[in-house]
């Protein structure tokens, strides 16, 4: 579903990412993990469109997307929700998720079904539908942000840092949301640094060190890998 390979990229000639590949099938939720400035986010950006690769390939669906225009890849069926919960302020719930029909034009009528299935899931949208964006709180805005990529059905979502401002608690239903979807057949893209809160929802991880791939595996052997990958540290550092 969608395939990155080797791609490089960072801001004018400061490169953050080199050469990273990573492949996630329809049904899979790929979790990325690493440390702040690691080039997670960055990642992300450009898979999407906005920031343009100065190296390697994007591919949806057998299609090269590489440096499409964000709203040509969101047409083509990929969709990116930004961390800090991004969603229209001025506008109420309810014309928020309607927003996400933008990508289905010609699917006006599943609008109302996609609509109940978030309602039955996160209630709190269905009762401040007329509320405005801005008067929810942050963990309310991000449940929002995703509502509205549900409505649009991409056949790819990434999704950076859900967790950023929002209560823990929070998290697992927001995790075992996108752990359902992904069933429906939507390849899934989960940035997020709380790795043992996350891990159990997604199939296969990679963690990003200084821009480059330093571990991929499965979900389930994550924390062996990272316990093996930190012995290997500790080790050379007391060699030098």
């Amino acid at each position: 579903m969608l395939e990155v390979s080797n791609l490089t990229a960072g801001y004018g000639d400061i490169p953050v990412l080199r050469d990273i590949s990573l492949r996630v099938n329809a049904g899979e939720i790929l979790l990325i993990g690493g440390e702040n400035g690691a080039g997670k986010s960055t990642l992300m950006r450009a898979i999407a469109g906005f920031n343009k690769p100065t190296g390697g390939s994007v591919m949806l669906n057998g299609v090269e997307i590489t440096g499409m225009a964000p709203e040509k890849a969101a047409q083509a069926g990929l969709r990116l929700v930004l961390d800090n919960h991004r969603v229209f302020p001025e506008l109420t719930v309810y014309d928020n998720l309607r927003m996400g029909i933008a990508a289905r034009r010609s699917d006006r009528a599943g609008f109302q079904n996609s609509l109940e299935e978030i309602y039955a899931v996160f209630p709190i949208l269905k009762e401040k539908t007329k509320q405005r964006a801005r008067d929810l709180s942050g963990g309310q805005q991000q449940i929002l942000a995703l509502g509205q990529a549900f409505i649009a059905q991409p056949k790819v979502l990434l999704c950076d840092e859900p967790s950023m401002g929002v209560a823990q608690m929070l998290l697992p239903p927001i995790l075992s949301f996108l752990r359902n979807w992904a069933k429906s057949g939507t390849a899934v893209v989960i940035v997020e640094q709380h790795l043992k809160i996350t891990q159990p929802y997604t199939d296969n991880a990679m963690i990003i060190r200084r821009g480059e791939v330093a571990l991929a595996c499965a979900s389930v052997d994550l924390d062996k890998r990272l316990a093996q990958m930190h012995e290997a540290r500790t080790q050379s550092y007391a060699q030098v």
